[in-house]
């Protein structure tokens, strides 16, 4: 799957955050954001949820990449470990999907400043047909 091929709402989002991928393979995935003052917490590192929100759509992109036209996935589970305080230019993050079913994949995601590994997680998607689930989402809303 190329960037092109990926729905503008997912180019849009990612764009919004300030990420931008990187790379994108048949399941992995590299996107990064320049850090910016509204990433930061008071303390003058970046916030958690920045890092979280990086880490949880690096490992999407891994998973969508495996995917057939028609499917995509959405976030069960995320985990993180934030391993040491993250600062400096630009945040990091590497996605690989370790294991994958017909309904499930689970992803690894390191979360780098430099060469500096600042988080780890782990997350699992469920893999749904998107038709079916647009229809689901709809139904809720009424």
């Amino acid at each position: 799957m190329q960037f092109e091929e990926l729905d503008r709402r997912d180019r849009d989002f990612l764009s919004y955050i300030g990420g931008e991928l990187m790379e994108l393979g048949e399941g992995h995935a590299r996107l990064a954001f320049a850090i910016r003052p509204h990433h930061m917490q008071h303390l003058g590192v970046v916030h958690g949820g920045a890092i979280a929100t990086l880490a949880d759509h690096c490992g999407w992109y891994a998973v969508i990449s495996q995917l057939d036209p028609g499917y995509t996935s959405v976030t069960i589970e995320l985990k993180i470990n934030y391993l040491k305080p993250a600062s400096g230019e630009r945040l990091q993050a590497e996605a690989k999907v370790i294991n994958r079913t017909r309904r499930t994949a689970f992803a690894t995601i390191e979360i780098f400043v430099r060469e500096t590994l600042v988080a780890f997680a782990t997350a699992t998607y469920s893999i749904v047909d998107e038709e079916r689930l647009k229809n689901r989402i709809t139904h809720v809303k009424q």
